[in-house]
């Protein structure tokens, strides 16, 4: 390593997190879109982890600020992406994400299906497909916004059972309206709407969109790589490969695209930066923040050594490496918050960032308990620390 090259600390590396991230209070977005675009996508698997992610970036609005910008601006779009998970991402930045992930994923769903089709031996084809998709796009053409089990009471064709592994011993019997439905929204034919229920429900209608206009998926790997390292770095290929889950050939590929600048970090390791973009980063004000399970600055790199104290991983993570809702003190998880069913928020500290810090995420979780009303949060991915705070 060459003592020649910039320097960029943890501290630093911290705030860049409350500024580029839009955590600090001076720093926070005033669109919808804006605060997905500052951490490139907004972890969706969970419904209210949008909302809450969203939230924790924006400067006002509450929970029908969101769903504005999903439902009737549609500036805000869940997709089917990186590491083959769920993500809200803005119009602008779609077509990117569509060409340089999505598609992939599309073209192996579809492969699996009719796999699955023709080993299920009822004579279930392509062509068949093609005309279950067709008659389910029609049926939306004419009900409008509707949920998967409306579809299937319209459209015969997505009744039909399935037998996966004949003769296994893991056969089942399954029916394909799900696959359907999941294998429209990846080729970007149909798009999530409003759920049933309130904005915490996963139990989407769906509605027939327009794909995606098509970008090179060169072109848009790079643009994914630029946005992703401003948003993250310094990080390194390894946290570009784990989050967007490119091959490490297409991943060399989008970072030459780049070029990106090398840093040192004071932990005596190298790291990636976009071109130009070593200076120190401005302080911004002290800041603390709640954010949710999956939220994607937990989630942005395969090392979070610099945010994390490894001692506490075990408290915030579920088995499966899914982090729970954490709280942050100036880029730093520095505990874990829960809600109960009374509505209170209560959190814990897992470590002594000082009276500040205290007092100041005693204030933000004053802020979300007001943000959520009446609404009831529970993570689908629960952790030890979040379900000792509820016990």
């Amino acid at each position: 390593m060459s003592p020649s090259l910039p320097l960029v600390t943890t501290a630093e590396r911290r705030d860049r997190l409350g500024r580029r991230h839009r955590l600090a209070p001076s720093a926070r977005a005033t669109t919808v879109p804006q605060a997905a675009d500052a951490v490139v996508a907004l972890h969706a698997t969970d419904a209210a982890t949008v909302f809450l992610s969203a939230r924790a970036r924006l400067a006002g609005g509450g929970p029908d600020t969101i769903e504005q910008a999903l439902y009737e601006d549609v500036s805000l779009v869940r997709l089917l992406s990186m590491r083959n998970t769920l993500f809200a991402v803005s119009t602008e930045l779609a077509p990117y994400v569509d060409s340089s992930t999505a598609r992939a994923i599309a073209v192996k769903e579809r492969r699996t299906l009719l796999k699955h089709l023709d080993e299920d031996g009822q004579g279930l084809d392509a062509d068949w497909l093609a005309r279950a998709e067709a008659s389910a796009l029609d049926a939306l053409d004419a009900r409008g916004p509707s949920t998967g089990s409306q579809l299937s009471a319209a459209v015969p064709a997505l009744r039909q059972k399935i037998t996966i592994g004949r003769g296994k011993k893991y056969e089942a019997e399954t029916g394909v309206a799900t696959r359907v439905i999941r294998l429209l929204a990846a080729d970007g034919r149909i798009r999530r709407d409003r759920p049933r229920g309130s904005w915490t429900s996963s139990q989407y209608r769906w509605v027939h969109t327009d794909p995606w206009p098509p970008v090179p998926a060169p072109e848009a790997r790079a643009e994914i790589a630029r946005r992703w390292l401003h948003a993250y770095g310094p990080a390194t290929e390894a946290d570009l490969k784990w989050w967007t889950g490119w091959t490490l050939t297409d991943v060399r590929k989008a970072l030459a695209a780049v070029g990106p600048e090398q840093v040192r970090l004071d932990d005596g390791t190298t790291a990636l930066v976009c071109p130009g973009d070593t200076a120190p980063e401005p302080a911004t004000e002290p800041w603390a923040a709640l954010l949710p399970c999956l939220d994607p600055t937990a989630m942005g790199w395969a090392d979070r050594g610099f945010h994390l104290d490894p001692a506490h991983r075990s408290a915030l993570f579920d088995y499966a490496g899914n982090i729970g809702p954490t709280v942050w003190w100036n880029g730093e998880i520095v505990g874990g918050w829960a809600q109960r069913a009374d509505g209170e928020i209560v959190w814990r500290l897992l470590g002594s960032p000082g009276r500040a810090a205290e007092k100041t995420v005693t204030a933000e979780a004053d802020r979300l308990a007001g943000w959520l009303g009446e609404a009831r949060i529970t993570p689908r991915f629960r952790t030890p620390l979040e379900r000792e705070l509820v016990a």
